[in-house]
This record gives C-alpha cells, sequence and structure tokens, in this order.
C-alpha cells in the first residue's frame, strides 16, 4: 500500500469531517427530543428487546431498532398513507422481494426477521448505516440516481438529490439515535466507510475494505487471540478497525468491523474467543 495515498487519503477525510461535521449530526438535541424517543422506546419495552435480539443474532447493531422507532413508533397495525404497513412500514413490494406476503407486514416475528435481511443486505451494499437508512426509505433506485446525480457515493454530497422526506428520515435517525446515546457509533461508521473508502480508491491492496461488517465487543477480548481464531494478521485486524485498542481501553467497549465473510466466523466463535482472552489474563495475571 503507497503510505503517500494513505496520508493523502486521512487528510482528505479529516478534511471534509470538519466540512461536514455540522451536517452529519443531530439536528434536535433538545430534552423534549430526547424525552420523546425515550418515553417511545420505554413504553415499548416487549417489542424493543425482540428487536434488538433479532438484529443482534443476525449481527447487526443495536442501534437500528431506532428505524422502526421513527418508522412506525413500534406500531405494528399503522399504515401510512403510502400504504407502507406494521412495525417496519413494509411496502408490498419490498416484502414481497423477501418473501413477506402482504398480511404478515403487521407479523412483528416475520417482519423483523424480513427487515434484519433487508438491513443486511443493504449494508453490504452501501458499507455504512446513515445510507443504509436512506435506502430503506426511498429505495435503492432513488440512492442510486442521486449518487449518479452527485458523482459520489458519500451521503453527506449526495444526499441532496434525495427526497426531502428521505433527508428527513435520515435526520429523524440520527435525533434518534442520540436520544439512546448511539450517535457516535452511527457517525463512526460512516467516517469509517468513507477513510476505507479513500484508501481502496488511492490503492489500497485488501480487496475487503469496502465490505465490512460490524458487531460489539468489550474489553474482555483479546485482539491477538480474535486474529488468531480468525487467521489473519493482526496489521490487518487494526487496519479495518484503527483506535479499537484505546477505545476499548477508554471505554470498556467497542464496535469490531470485519470482512462480511468473516463476521459469521467470529459469531460463532465469540464465545471461545472470549474464554480463551479471559483465561490468558488471568495466566497472565497470576505471574
Amino acid at each position: 500500500m503507497n503510505f503517500k495515498n494513505i496520508f493523502l487519503g486521512i487528510f482528505l477525510i479529516a478534511f471534509s469531517n470538519l466540512a461536514n461535521a455540522q451536517f452529519l449530526s443531530a439536528s434536535d438535541t433538545s430534552e423534549n427530543s430526547v424525552k420523546r424517543y425515550k418515553n417511545i422506546i420505554n413504553a415499548n419495552k416487549d417489542i424493543v428487546n425482540f428487536i434488538e435480539y433479532s438484529l443482534v443474532e443476525k449481527g447487526l447493531p443495536r442501534h437500528l431498532r431506532n428505524l422502526a422507532l421513527i418508522e412506525s413508533h413500534f406500531d405494528r397495525k399503522i399504515t401510512s398513507g403510502a400504504g407502507a404497513v406494521g412495525v417496519w412500514q413494509f411496502m408490498t413490494a419490498h416484502a414481497n422481494q423477501y418473501g413477506l406476503t402482504e398480511q404478515n407486514r403487521t407479523d412483528l416475528y416475520k417482519s423483523t426477521k424480513t427487515a434484519a435481511v433487508s438491513l443486511a443486505n443493504l449494508y453490504k451494499k452501501y458499507n455504512n448505516w446513515v445510507t443504509v437508512v436512506a435506502a430503506y426509505n426511498c429505495g435503492e433506485g432513488n440512492i442510486a440516481k442521486a449518487m449518479a446525480a452527485a458523482n459520489s457515493t458519500q451521503y453527506h454530497i449526495f444526499y441532496k438529490y434525495l427526497p426531502q422526506e428521505t433527508i428527513n428520515h435520515v435526520k429523524k435517525y440520527l435525533n434518534a439515535c442520540y436520544a439512546t446515546g448511539e450517535l457516535q457509533t452511527v457517525l463512526s461508521n460512516y467516517n469509517s466507510s468513507r477513510m476505507n473508502t479513500v484508501f481502496f480508491v488511492n490503492g489500497g491492496s485488501n480487496k475487503h475494505l469496502g465490505d465490512l461488517s460490524e458487531t460489539d465487543i468489550n474489553a474482555g477480548f483479546n485482539l491477538n487471540i480474535i486474529a488468531d481464531e480468525l487467521d489473519v494478521d493482526m496489521d490487518k485486524l487494526l487496519s479495518w478497525n484503527p483506535g479499537i485498542n484505546e477505545e476499548l481501553q477508554q471505554k470498556g467497549e467497542s464496535t469490531l468491523y470485519l470482512p462480511t465473510d468473516l463476521m459469521p466466523d467470529f459469531l460463532l466463535r465469540k464465545t471461545k474467543i472470549l474464554s480463551r482472552s479471559m483465561k490468558e489474563r488471568n495466566t497472565a495475571n497470576a505471574k
């Protein structure tokens, strides 16, 4: 990999982040907004718990529960003016695309499982949750048109070519994530995706950089053991996760990014990896 191109990429990202920080952030951080979102979540705890369980089971982040929050307020029986139905507001065509019948759009179990598959597929395509939320609202066709019009795959550049409803939808999502304390995770994911795009365009040799999935880990996990279990170089693991050591030390938890084809292996071995990590830590402490 050409380090000159890497440093150029980092500079461009840092400069662009400063220019667009105000846009890609919560537009309403008022006490009333936070309270409103939290009250809706607290009033629907059983539904929220099921949705979060289903998301984690699929290897998706919990903050996607906020998509159902802004779509429907977790109301299974709600129907929009455009004909979208249920907690996840499936249109008939979108539902049929994933084998969800028109009648089952109000079924919490079936619609949530379908939404998880849809969101996972969108993430494989766009590699960041901001664009995924936009695509879920307006469709992949509108995203493709906006990207073409802006000559960019980055949301903060092509968003102006999207329907106003979609732009507002993304704003609501960011506001909801602020209320649930997950905004920084969403924005870090977006900026990480942009960094990977710049590295790839500027001659990065890692074919996986544009196809990462995410999951949460805590400080109990040893990164060396993760690398060993997945049979990847430690340098490669850190290139997918810049700053992860510091975040684990400071916060006790972090988002772990892995190539989409490796994520199932990690999830299957997660318990074993944690067990090995704790055993090694105990051995080191005993010396």
